[in-house]
């Protein structure tokens, strides 16, 4: 008898495994432990992985002694959303994750908090091009922190770190991917 889930277009065949779409991890990431119990909320992935919106809402959990918001929520809730947008655009055969981040504080958060992050299709394909035969890049992306009235509140910068992944050939020698 034929494996049902094999006829679902969301699964694979190699490991029968769910497809992540830019919805399943939206709300995946707001119920991650880390996420929930901070006040952050992911809004929204694009279909086509180039940009998220996350928010913070502060609040008892996530506000500091003087009743703003607590700069490691704010730093929490940037950390891992530019990586994210390179590495599902690239797709499997490239390392992608998070090295460095930096947050200028402005102005005192208060109310809900929100952050948009975007990764142009163009970033991607020079990124990739300059990542070619496994060459080092790192990469900076930058967004800001708003309140509910759109004024910053903190300016944020992250590094990306992106190298094509070595595969083994059939001579036994390990070659970048293609």
């Amino acid at each position: 008898m034929p494996d049902k889930r094999l006829a679902c277009p969301r699964v694979t065949r190699h490991t029968g495994a769910m497809r992540m779409t830019p919805r399943r991890l939206a709300i995946g990431m707001s119920l991650w432990a880390p996420n929930l119990f901070s006040g952050i909320r992911v809004r929204r992935f694009a279909d086509d992985w180039t940009e998220a919106t996350v928010e913070l809402h502060v609040n008892l959990l996530t506000r500091n002694y003087v009743k703003t918001a607590f700069g490691g929520s704010m730093s929490a809730m940037t950390d891992p959303y530019f990586f994210m947008l390179v590495m599902h655009q690239l797709g499997r055969d490239y390392v992608v994750w998070d090295t460095r981040g930096e947050i200028e504080f402005v102005t005192p958060g208060r109310g809900v908090l929100t952050a948009r992050f975007a990764v142009p299709r163009e970033t991607v394909a020079d990124i990739r091009e300059r990542a070619r035969g496994g060459a080092k890049v790192l990469e900076w992306f930058e967004t800001d922190i708003t309140d509910a009235s759109g004024a910053v509140v903190a300016r944020v910068r992250r590094e990306v770190y992106v190298r094509e992944k070595k595969r083994v050939t059939d001579a036994g020698g390990l070659t970048p991917t293609s």
